[in-house]
């Protein structure tokens, strides 16, 4: 905008008489707009990117404290943080009776969060039965 401005300037300059000063202030004037309108879209910007931040750091904390919270699907000593692929790996009834009764993976979301395209995956894998256990010795 400024280069198209300046440009229009440059070339009535010689048709129009315009004082140095006149000239000088309306450049400074120009200036002074693009400066601003750049300083508001970083703003925006970091304004954008500490919110994400928060929200980064409040699903982490949801996470952790997520065991301990009124509706989680077992009893918190069942359950196992892991983290990724998805948050939990729990074992209802190991701590009560010492029987495994299901294995459950768990996922934590707050907010609007949606699953990731690898949380859809191990869940769809779940859901179509491509579960197994493995025994790994090591010789």
């Amino acid at each position: 905008m400024i280069t198209q401005i300046l440009s229009y300037i440059k070339n009535t300059a010689a048709a129009i008489p315009m004082p140095a000063t006149i000239l000088g202030a309306i450049l400074f004037i120009l200036l002074i707009i693009q400066t601003l309108r750049l300083h508001s879209g970083q703003s925006k910007v970091r304004k954008d990117a500490i919110k994400r931040s928060r929200s980064v750091i409040g699903g982490q904390l949801a996470e952790q404290v997520a065991p301990f919270l009124p509706g989680f699907p077992c009893n918190p000593g069942d359950a196992r943080f892991i983290g990724k692929p998805v948050d939990f790996i729990a074992f209802p009834g190991m701590t009560e009776d010492n029987r495994v009764h299901e294995v459950l993976l768990i996922e934590v979301k707050t907010g609007k969060s949606a699953l990731s395209g690898r949380e859809k995956e191990v869940k769809k894998a779940v859901a179509e039965g491509r579960v197994r256990y493995v025994e790994y010795r090591v010789e």
